[in-house]
């Protein structure tokens, strides 16, 4: 299936400037993978053990991953998977 990774500015500088990135993938893993096979740096910082850091959250479509089965979560084509850092302020 093919899919959309939404890039966000955080982390373009990592992937050349994309902003979205076409990917092959049945899962939000397999997505994510392909990502990560053409910007190696990506990776960690989206990952740590295996799994998402605990500071970055995935949607697909709008639903958080979280809520439905993480990593595992399967994709259909043209669904669009969202990268989003919490980031800290005030």
């Amino acid at each position: 299936m093919s899919v959309t990774v939404k890039i966000p500015a955080q982390l373009r500088a990592v992937t050349d400037g994309e902003g979205e990135i076409e990917v092959d993938g049945e899962t939000v893993g397999d997505a994510l993978d392909a990502v990560f096979d053409e910007h190696d740096d990506l990776r960690e910082r989206i990952t740590e053990d295996g799994g998402l850091r605990r500071f970055v959250n995935v949607y697909v479509s709008g639903e958080d991953i979280r809520f439905r089965d993480g990593l595992e979560t399967e994709l259909s084509d043209g669904d669009e998977v969202t990268i989003l850092p919490a980031v800290a302020g005030g």
